[in-house]
């Protein structure tokens, strides 16, 4: 697969969701600038896209609009920053969204396990290189204990509530 086929892809999977990206970035930092953000946004995509400085200005300005964010302005010298932070409907919004993001993690395995079934019944799947499967092992051991921490927070509730 070419390099412009992976952009693209990796394009539309951050461009979507781009809202609740920079709240956990913003909620993770405690307080983060729009360059800090961009930077982020840039490793989550692994170099292969990141948001124009205009349309990330764009999307902060908007969600300090719907009081998602708060910015703060800064000066070092002349230069002036605006850092944001997360307002409590940000933090609201950013729970919602995580919980959310937790249960749809699951269908996304299972729709990714199918899929992959289906490309091998049909042989259109090359056969993976040892370290490729060793990273997917990997991601997949990862969002194991993702949601067995999960689990356990919500046991734990659970619990407390009886």
């Amino acid at each position: 697969m070419g390099e412009d086929v992976e952009r693209k892809i990796i394009k539309g999977l951050f461009t979507v969701p781009l809202k609740n990206i920079i709240l956990v970035i913003v909620g993770l930092k405690g307080e983060a600038h729009g360059y800090e953000i961009l930077k982020e946004l840039e490793k989550l995509a692994i170099g292969l896209w990141k948001p124009s400085h205009s349309n990330l200005y764009t999307i902060l300005n908007k969600m300090v609009e719907e009081g998602l964010l708060e910015p703060r302005e800064e000066y070092r010298g002349r230069v002036r920053r605006v850092k944001y932070s997360l307002t409590e409907k940000g933090l609201d919004y950013l729970k919602t969204s995580n919980e959310l993001a937790l249960r749809v993690l699951y269908t996304s395995i299972n729709y990714h396990e199918a899929l992959k079934k289906k490309l091998e019944e049909m042989g259109e799947r090359k056969v993976m290189d040892r370290e490729t499967v060793i990273e997917y092992l990997g991601l997949l051991k990862k969002i194991r204990d993702i949601l067995d921490e999960e689990i356990k927070t919500i046991e734990a509730k659970l619990s407390a509530e009886n």
